[in-house]
């Protein structure tokens, strides 16, 4: 008998693990897991805690048969803006078109002039409570993107308040720029203006200051070209930033095959993406990211082609896509829903998606998103008989405890 210096042990657990090549769910027949400092060092039965010696220190947890999962990652938010977008949608469900919204002074111009208008202090207090929502259904990682500053001191305060969204809570956050989002009023007829000054002023200002974890853009005739996003992912090359991007969710200008010859780490929305597209994914290795909330506030109709997906292998990320005009939406569990309902995606593939395919579209596969020895102890324990109820369950969040980095949060 040896002495072990784990910290913590959890014992009489049900591990999804989901790892593939096994069993659904990664189910395996292990039911201990330990944590050394922010790892996990150990899998295996209670029969073998035998054999070693606890330290006196090492807290010993039974979990009385709950499940655990790997702490949920949420890979596409927009967390952080200012105002909502409530009366609006009361005006459309009242018979107002987007267009007669946008001449009233909404749309998203109207979360630009308020997020503007807002200071640091202001956003971290707006953006705070939608954050605890999201932890409280079990995320422990989850991209912020800016995207309505829309110039160089805005952009940098909604990518700051992230920043410190991620210092102050226990949480990792993943920043992504998306100053290509829209058109500024001030470049109301210049786009090509307005990516020049993106690429040439905003995005390596927020780059030097060490606020850019990846580069995003919307690719659709509302937005941007694929040609002028072509000039931004140059400049993200250039500057050795990992890129993603919003695309054919309203029209397929092959924004998707466009990614993945940059080498993207996810393509997202693709409701109109097609063959070519997800072939191109395939060889990149490039995530497709859906985004059910926003197909359901926005009532599309239009589903993502998942059987072509599958056939090709492109794994496929959820996200709740948090964000005031098309997705007010912080929970996982009821984006899980959605997916199963809308997209007949399976209770384990909606589960993947908030794990370990949408780790791997942050580029933190090697980090989290399975339950494996050596990765960071971000865990979720649940309430449940069975990981088809997280899907299952209309919205409910059955958490029963959370760790980050190891510790209990």
């Amino acid at each position: 008998m040896h002495d072990i210096s784990w910290d913590t042990v959890f014992t009489n657990v049900r591990l999804a693990t989901m790892v593939t090549g096994g069993e659904a769910y990664g189910q395996t027949t292990a039911d201990c897991l330990a944590i050394e400092g922010d790892r996990i060092v150990w899998i295996g039965r209670q029969a073998d805690l035998a054999t070693v010696s606890l330290h006196d220190s090492c807290d010993v947890v039974d979990l009385e048969g709950r499940w655990m999962t790997p702490g949920l990652v949420d890979c596409h938010t927009h967390l952080v803006y200012g105002g909502n977008r409530a009366e609006e949608f009361e005006m459309a469900l009242n018979g107002l078109s987007y267009e007669e919204i946008a001449k009233r002074g909404g749309g998203i111009i109207s979360t630009v002039n308020a997020t503007r208008d807002a200071s640091e202090e202001e956003l971290i207090k707006a953006s705070t409570p939608r954050l605890l929502e999201s932890l409280k259904g079990g995320v422990t990682t989850l991209e912020i993107k800016s995207g309505y500053g829309l110039d160089v001191e805005d952009e940098i305060k909604m990518l700051e308040v992230a920043k410190h969204l991620g210092e102050e809570n226990p949480v990792r956050v993943q920043k992504t720029f998306l100053g290509a989002h829209a058109l500024p009023p001030e470049f109301k007829e210049d786009s090509d203006g307005y990516m020049a000054k993106v690429c040439q002023t905003m995005l390596p200002t927020a780059h030097a200051l060490g606020l850019v974890d990846a580069v995003d853009a919307f690719c659709e005739k509302i937005a941007f070209s694929a040609e002028q996003v072509r000039i931004l992912f140059k400049k993200a090359d250039e500057l050795n930033i990992p890129i993603k991007l919003h695309a054919e969710q309203l029209s397929n200008l092959h924004g998707a095959e466009l990614a993945a010859n940059f080498q993207a780490l996810s393509a997202d929305h693709l409701e109109y993406l097609d063959e070519a597209g997800v072939k191109a994914m395939a060889k990149s290795g490039t995530v497709a990211v859906l985004l059910p909330g926003a197909f359901y506030f926005l009532r599309e109709t239009k589903l993502p082609p998942l059987d072509l997906l599958r056939q090709h292998k492109v794994p496929i990320a959820l996200a709740t896509d948090c964000n005031p005009g098309s997705s007010p939406v912080t929970s996982p569990q009821l984006v899980m829903n959605m997916a199963a309902i809308f997209f007949r995606m399976t209770p384990e593939e909606a589960l993947a998606g908030f794990t370990r395919n949408g780790a791997e579209a942050l580029g933190l596969l090697d980090q989290i998103g399975t339950l494996e020895t050596g990765k960071q102890a971000d865990l979720a324990i649940w309430n449940i008989d069975h990981p088809a109820e997280l899907t299952y369950r209309v919205g409910s969040a059955p958490l029963y405890k959370r760790y980050f980095a190891g510790q209990a949060a």
